[in-house]
């Protein structure tokens, strides 16, 4: 399930709030004049995730996302003391994001068994993104989940939320709960092969496999009034 990344010699997970014996000469100038807390946050975290996403935790310099967000060293620990408390707060709003984008595929799905089937849709034009490098959750699980409870309580979050979803359309198309654990299988599985194999097409397969399964419970369920 883990996809385990082998990264380079890099920096190590949690980077300490420690600041350079004096910041170099204008670094109080890289900041926007009259720029917001607010604002400097969101430029934060929009360089961290773009940098996650594409080449992982380790890959990431503290110093690089100060460069990319306009701000100083100084804001940037203020904002997040260390590194590990920035990558939890880009994986909690990543979260509100990827299952936002998920609902609202699924809610233009009339038909409620449909909707489980919309969900492996969905995952196909994910998986097609360019630059999509497999699940933000599991590939930082496979770079910190062993070392960073906080990470680990994160990636969790995230996964229980998504099978909630998943629990919540397989009740709305009157199915039991279980069907969405098996749904939520599928759905990780295909995650981790699309990564692998560099191809969307998994989804597809994943769908069909998706479909029998809901043929079957309904068929239990007919057998059974």
């Amino acid at each position: 399930m883990v996809l385990p990344v082998n990264e380079p010699a890099g920096e190590p997970a949690r980077e300490p709030a420690r600041e350079p014996a004096g910041e170099p000469a204008g670094e109080s100038a890289r900041e926007p004049a009259g720029g917001s807390a607010g604002d400097a946050r969101r430029r934060v975290l929009d360089a961290a995730e773009a940098r996650i996403v594409a080449r992982g935790i380790r890959a990431m310099a503290m110093t690089e996302v100060r460069d990319a967000a306009g701000v100083s060293l100084k804001r940037l620990y203020a904002l997040y003391p260390t590194k590990e408390a920035l990558v939890d707060a880009v994986l909690d709003r990543r979260d509100e994001w990827w299952r936002g984008r998920l609902r609202d595929v699924v809610d233009r799905v009339d038909d409620p068994r449909e909707r489980l089937l919309a969900v492996f849709d969905w995952l196909a034009a994910w998986f097609a993104e360019p630059g999509f490098r497999g699940c933000t959750w599991i590939n930082a699980y496979g770079e910190m989940g062993a070392t960073s409870p906080a990470v680990l309580a994160r990636v969790r979050e995230h996964k229980d939320r998504f099978a909630a979803q998943l629990t919540g359309w397989a009740a709305d198309a009157g199915l039991p709960p279980q069907l969405g654990a098996q749904v939520l299988l599928l759905a990780e599985g295909a995650m981790v092969t699309a990564a692998i194999q560099g191809s969307p097409a998994v989804a597809a397969t994943a769908r069909d496999a998706a479909a029998a399964l809901l043929g079957a419970a309904a068929g239990r369920l007919g057998s059974h009034r």
